[in-house]
């Protein structure tokens, strides 16, 4: 995914210097004919765009004084893009006014309106934030600030330049939803022209556009922005998909009108009758949902029946539930496709009953009911806050939710090493669909789909989540990793002395949970993580004959290339995987004037140096991995997982053989030490006759062989003759395992015993 935009559409085609006034005869308010279209681009007439259209939607809520500072927000920007034409060779300004234009149709206030018309000076020109707080005030300068890019700014990659450009964007956003309210009408205008651009630049743009600013424009409530964004990005991403399904609903259009004829008049004529004041209008799907529905159902177009559905506008919230009756009374509704979203509404604020009905000819057909209200939400989102400024409970009910979201993106930023790491758990939590679950006095929490116990813990509080250890669903004990489903009922049980787990990484679904976990294992776990980096960092150096002692000179220069404030903050990193101890030991070999410090690696790799001993008590900086469980005796291997530490696995192990390919530069040498004072778990299975005593029998070997019990599973075949027990037991290490196993094989009914393997 490409965050930068220096090539988007929104760009110049050519590039001036900042001119020191605008051109002779040129007059910036000068009138011009008014477009049809509410949302057309600004009027160009002989190369000058002017903001008649514009200042005629501003005039509907403005007063006077705002008006003519958003003129003098205008006269700056036309000044400072004078010159510039787009890829179109319409004037560069013109792509400001339209911006601006999307956001006076939300009926945004002046200073978002003055920041839609300045969103690109300061990139693209150079202007000073010092000037804009100067000309237009502090809280003007502020949503350009945070509009404006980091291209100045050198970073260690364009990943990283474009993680910390989204990361800039989104903290702003959290302090004032205007910014993102003008960067997604900035996306939708460059969206609509994005035509006159190279196709590679086209996917690349639709695709960012399909991956970050969709679901932030559904996570808002956005719908009309949302459903228009995905349709455009789908029609540059599949240009003949988006054909070919374009020319099948216009073809199914004309064949199905009849049937909508049909449908809208019998429910208004029934509703009429009930006495239900609604209004009743068509609603056709759009092309990107429906293809996802033929792409997620494997159906080819002509079996998806339900293109059109209809939208039932209530006067009141009662009877949204009267008009659901009616209309069930009327067709056959299809047994579970009925949806309450009014009663437990999305996590975007979101309200309707949806419900699927067996129209005329059999085929099915969605409506969705709701108020006026409900309706103003679902289609402005956050924006209604600026359209309706009235004391509507759902409307003030979404601004906390929109609040308590963008506050959950400051407390994510506080936990986060860095933005590509930012980056990733916010993208975690922009997915849309849900799951709505309950605590134990029947407060409702909104998750992502698939989120678990610890998700839900760290939802509510993250000193909760750090002191997990069970959990209760509806009443019975499960296990932490369990997947989350509607309605369930969650009691979270706490332990003060317990703390966060590595594990839990692997299935908690979460921003939130994720990134409190990760900084909880930075922190806690410091010194031991230090201690590892320090030692895999000599350990590279050694290898290609450099002495670890570095003069001070060079450390002070290591710690400024490497953006780090301390050695024992660049150590942390390599022991928590972050950094590569062979990549640091190579910049420090060119920093030393051996070779340039970019020059390939092509000697000793991470895998040759002096394996690091393993005592199986280092904590969580070094983990036995859950998938092979390695113990003392056997082969083992390396891997230096990302903010994780150094995870071990056993040299045969088909997970790590998989992710070696993948990363073979995060791996390293390892081995036991000499002596080793504790138990390490492993998994063995046990296929056994079902008859009476079995299990105690064999666990009573296990006790006896000196094995300690810590799990027992059990699978059943299908005839009810055999068993195949599966046992976590704790052991020495190799040896200790074989001869348990060679005592439990004795035990009568046990067929055949083995150690699990990933």
């Amino acid at each position: 995914m490409n965050l930068s935009e220096t090539s988007i559409s929104d760009q110049p085609a050519s590039r001036a210097k900042r001119p020191a006034k605008p051109a002779p005869g040129v007059d910036p308010s000068a009138a011009s004919p008014i477009p049809t279209s509410p949302l057309a681009a600004p009027v160009v007439a002989a190369g000058v765009a002017t903001i008649s259209h514009l200042s005629e939607k501003l005039a509907e809520y403005m007063t006077p004084a705002d008006l003519k500072k958003v003129r003098e927000a205008y006269r700056f920007s036309d000044e400072m893009h004078l010159g510039q034409v787009r890829k179109s060779g319409e004037p560069y300004i013109s792509h400001p006014i339209a911006v601006a234009e999307i956001c006076a149709d939300w009926k945004l206030d002046a200073q978002a309106i003055m920041a839609a018309l300045l969103h690109d000076v300061m990139e693209d020109q150079d202007v000073k934030k010092e000037e804009l707080i100067e000309r237009f005030g502090a809280p003007v300068a502020h949503l350009v600030d945070g509009l404006s890019k980091l291209e100045k700014i050198e970073f260690q990659s364009q990943i990283e330049a474009q993680a910390e450009n989204f990361r800039k964007m989104l903290l702003a956003m959290a302090s004032d939803v205007r910014v993102i309210l003008i960067k997604l009408a900035d996306r939708l205008h460059n969206m609509r022209t994005l035509e006159v651009m190279a196709p590679a630049k086209k996917r690349r743009i639709a695709g960012e556009t399909m991956e970050v600013y969709v679901p932030i424009a559904h996570r808002l409530g956005l719908n009309n922005i949302y459903r228009e964004l995905q349709d455009l990005a789908f029609s540059h991403l599949y240009p003949l998909r988006y054909h070919v399904l374009s020319k099948a609903v216009k073809a199914a259009r004309g064949n199905r009108r009849e049937v909508v004829k049909k449908i809208l008049e019998s429910v208004k004529n029934t509703l009429g009758l009930a006495g239900i004041s609604a209004e009743v209008y068509g609603r056709e799907k759009t092309l990107y949902g429906i293809y996802k529905k033929m792409r997620a159902k494997h159906l080819s177009f002509s079996q998806v029946l339900d293109v059109y559905g209809f939208r039932v506008v209530v006067d009141n919230f009662a009877n949204c539930y009267v008009a659901l009756g009616t209309l069930h009374s009327l067709y056959k509704p299809m047994p579970g496709k009925f949806k309450d979203y009014i009663a437990i509404r999305k996590l975007n604020g979101y309200q309707s009953l949806h419900t699927t009905l067996i129209g005329p000819y059999g085929t099915p057909v969605e409506f969705q009911i709701r108020t006026q209200e409900m309706h103003r939400t679902a289609e402005s989102g956050v924006a209604a806050h600026w359209l309706y400024k009235n004391s509507d409970a759902n409307m003030s009910d979404l601004q906390q939710r929109t609040h308590a979201w963008l506050q959950s993106l400051l407390d994510i930023q506080q936990q986060t090493g860095d933005s590509a790491e930012f980056l990733e758990h916010v993208k975690v939590d922009l997915f849309p669909d849900s799951v709505y679950v309950f605590t134990p006095k029947s407060k409702i929490i909104a998750l992502p789909r698939g989120a678990t116990p610890i998700d839900f813990a760290y939802a509510i509080h993250t000193g909760i989540g750090d002191h997990t250890v069970g959990v209760n669903i509806n009443g019975e004990a499960a296990p932490l990793r369990t997947e989350l489903r509607n309605g369930d009922i969650i009691e979270i049980v706490t332990d003060n002395s317990s703390r966060p787990s590595p594990t839990w990484l692997s299935f908690v679904r979460t921003g939130k949970a994720r990134s409190a976990i990760r900084h909880h294992l930075r922190t806690i776990n410091l010194p031991e993580s230090i201690r590892l980096g320090q030692q895999l960092l000599n350990q590279a150096l050694n290898a290609i004959n450099i002495d670890p002692q570095l003069p001070d000179h060079l450390t002070e220069r290591l710690l400024n290339e490497s953006s780090a404030k301390s050695l024992d903050e660049l150590y942390a990193d390599i022991g928590i995987g972050k950094r590569m101890a062979a990549l640091v030991a190579r910049h420090i070999f060119g920093m030393l004037g051996g070779e340039a410090a970019s020059a390939p690696v092509d000697h000793t790799s991470a895998a040759e140096l002096d394996p690091v001993t393993i005592y199986g008590s280092e904590g969580v900086s070094v983990q036995l991995a859950p998938c092979c469980l390695p113990i003392p005796g056997d082969q083992i291997v390396g891997q230096l997982r990302r903010d994780q530490g150094l995870q071990v696995h056993t040299g045969d192990c088909t997970v790590a053989k998989r992710q070696r390919q993948k990363e073979p530069d995060r791996w390293i040498a390892v081995k036991w030490a000499p002596e080793l004072n504790r138990r390490f778990d492993t998994r063995i299975k046990l296929l056994i006759n079902n008859e009476k005593g079995i299990l105690a029998r064999v666990a009573a070997e296990i006790s006896e062989s000196d094995g300690n019990i810590t799990f027992v599973g059990m699978d059943e075949d299908k005839e009810h003759i055999l068993h195949q027990l599966r046992f976590t037991i704790q052991v020495k290490d190799r040896v200790h395992l074989a001869g348990l196993l060679r005592n439990v094989r004795r035990v009568a009914g046990v067929n055949r015993v083995s150690r699990e393997r990933a």
